[in-house]
């Protein structure tokens, strides 16, 4: 019984953990583009992927503490990861130029969704495929509802006219690789 209660505080911490980093990931993320567009010479998705480092990092160490998978495939997680993002991107960016004539509060919130969704899918379609990643949808459905939701606090980045900060990315991030850990920690278990 004790162990059981060590175990749950343990996974408790763990998790609180990971999505600390999150939002570490989440305040570091909107301060690279500045950084990033110095660099000449590079396509503008590539250095779109750079901006998603820290996350992507977050994510490989979460996939090698959280999964029994080589550190290769934590890496190739974190290749999915920075994919993602970029796909992310082009998705809300997408959205908003279908929703042309809309609202913009609306467009902002269906871009985030759009784009919420599309990151967590792209990353639980690659993450699934590794060695010890879920090959069971129902544990990828809590990533992509958070991943989903908390993408439309794009909204709220717009309206509050933030640049250099955000909501939207501690939250997500953090809201993600939580979800992720407990994804891999669900196929462990099974």
């Amino acid at each position: 019984m004790s162990q059981t209660i060590a175990s749950t505080d343990t996974s408790r911490d763990s998790l609180l953990m990971i999505a600390a980093g999150g939002v570490l990931s989440g305040v570091l993320t909107p301060l690279l583009p500045t950084l990033i567009d110095k660099i000449s010479g590079v396509p503008a998705d590539l250095r779109l992927a750079l901006v998603a480092v820290p996350f992507a990092v977050l994510v490989f160490s979460v996939v090698r503490r959280c999964s029994t998978n080589p550190w290769w495939g934590a890496l190739v997680a974190a290749i999915v990861t920075m994919i993602a993002f970029v796909a992310a991107v082009n998705a809300a960016v997408f959205i908003d130029g279908q929703a042309n004539g809309a609202d913009k509060m609306m467009r902002n919130i269906l871009a985030g969704l759009a784009g919420g969704l599309t990151g967590s899918a792209v990353m639980a379609l690659g993450i699934a495929r590794l060695p010890a990643g879920p090959r069971d949808a129902a544990a990828w459905m809590h990533m992509l509802l958070t991943g989903t939701l908390a993408g439309a606090l794009l909204a709220l980045d717009n309206a509050l006219g933030l640049d250099l900060t955000s909501f939207l990315y501690p939250a997500w991030q953090a809201g993600v690789a939580v979800r992720l850990a407990q994804a891999l920690r669900r196929s462990e278990r099974a």
